[in-house]
């Protein structure tokens, strides 16, 4: 398989109850499952959330789908599955994202939750990440930069103007615009409760489909910005719509993402008229003279 040009990640977390018990609530001898409930309780309370800083948390899953120079979806894999350890997982990202070469990161809000998390985990769990921590380098060169395109595309970042709007609805409404399931059945807030069910096939199936979500968006991102036309987007959703059939019956989570899928509503084709789409000479977005994955290949 050719190494990827991008990476589509997507991370759940649980909270570290022991760490909960002796930062928050010192000398209450509080036992782990007791000082998270805690600590929730007492966000919901102010907050009406009970979602734990990230500070206090640990991956669980980590999914990634390899994604070629032409936007193609090579794999989707999920780290250290079985057993899902976080300082394994750990490992595995930032080693693996060194292996292929650096590739693009692509997240949805990654840079505020799913980047920092992973950043913390390696200074826990003494994972050397010199490649990403390049702070000698020039501010713009530096992967952890904001604006470095080549490095990191979080695509709320990108449909925000960096925060210029507040993107309400998430991923879940991002995916549902282009007629991908967006949430099922597990939510992220329901994640701490069946970690403390032993359900973490459970969660990595959750993680897997939310990498496939935020792929779709990656997709149409790509025809926003020029870099691949509608038309191309298109026959590439139906290559990875084959390929998840394919898998599905030795991945439940494939089907049930299948039994929720839902093509995008194209404007540009009238209904019952197979001809081509209407107003695609004059769109530049439908516009195929440049082929995808060219050699631009970030998003910058």
């Amino acid at each position: 398989m050719q190494n990827p040009r991008y990476l589509v990640f997507d991370v759940e977390r649980v909270a570290d109850g022991e760490l909960v018990s002796k930062i928050r609530y010192p000398g209450q001898g509080l036992s782990a499952t007791e000082a998270v409930a805690r600590y929730r309780q007492e966000l919901m309370e102010k907050f009406e959330s009970d979602f734990i800083p990230y500070t206090f948390q640990v991956p669980v899953s980590v999914a990634i789908g390899k994604v070629s120079a032409d936007y193609r979806l090579l794999d989707v894999v999920v780290l250290d599955e079985p057993q899902y350890r976080p300082h394994v997982i750990t490992e595995y990202f930032w080693r693996g994202w060194d292996r292929y070469s650096r590739p693009t990161l692509v997240s949805f809000n990654g840079r505020t939750f799913d980047l920092p998390l992973l950043e913390l985990a390696a200074f826990r769990f003494g994972v050397p990440a010199p490649g990403w921590f390049n702070v000698e380098a020039m501010s713009y060169e530096q992967f952890r930069n904001r604006y470095n395109l080549k490095s990191h595309i979080d695509l709320q970042e990108l449909l925000t103007n960096y925060g210029s709007a507040r993107f309400s609805g998430g991923l879940n409404l991002a995916a549902s615009l282009l007629g991908k399931p967006g949430k099922m059945d597990v939510q992220g807030y329901m994640v701490q409760d069946m970690y403390q069910r032993n359900e973490l096939r459970e969660i990595n199936d959750y993680c897997r489909c939310d990498v496939l979500d935020t792929y779709f968006v990656f997709l149409r991102s790509r025809v926003l910005l020029g870099k691949l036309s509608l038309d191309n987007e298109q026959a590439i959703i139906a290559e990875v719509k084959a390929m998840l059939e394919s898998q599905a019956e030795k991945l439940p989570a494939y089907r049930d993402y299948l039994a929720r899928w839902g093509d995008w509503k194209n404007p540009w084709e009238p209904a019952g008229n197979d001809s081509e789409p209407a107003g695609k000479e004059t769109e530049p977005a439908h516009n195929d003279t440049e082929p995808a994955g060219d050699g631009s290949q970030a998003a910058s």
